[in-house]
């Protein structure tokens, strides 16, 4: 069993930078594949970026590269994500997520948290 939990959304002006973190309970955080998904209003749950269980690999949507970073640190039990050069489209409910396995699917990832609110003010 693993609980979630997101911080560090807030009310950012284009152009900015936000940091979240997803503080994870149970001691085997380090096993999970972590994931951010975010949802904008009157849209579908997307996937954002992914980092597998020792932080080696990471993988991102396209409209995100070069401007999120996604990080973890296991003995923390945190996921971080960092998102630089912030624009309006990037507003939406961010969720961070666990799954077992690399290359999962959004509906593999068994646990969630609660979601942090990002609104970029253009």
């Amino acid at each position: 069993q693993v609980q979630l939990v997101e911080s560090g959304g807030g009310l950012v002006q284009a152009g900015g930078s936000l940091r979240l973190s997803c503080a994870a309970s149970g001691r085997t955080f380090s096993r999970y594949t972590m994931g951010w998904f975010r949802q904008a209003p009157g849209k579908e749950r997307e996937f954002v970026a992914a980092i597998n269980w020792s932080g080696v690999t990471t993988s991102y949507v396209d409209s995100v590269k070069g401007r999120f970073t996604i990080s973890r640190d296991n003995a923390k039990n945190t996921v971080y994500l960092q998102m630089n050069s912030l624009s309006p489209e990037d507003t939406a409910v961010y969720y961070c997520a666990a799954a077992e396995f690399w290359r999962s699917r959004q509906a593999d990832y068994g646990y969630w948290g609660q979601g942090t609110q990002v609104t970029v003010s253009s």
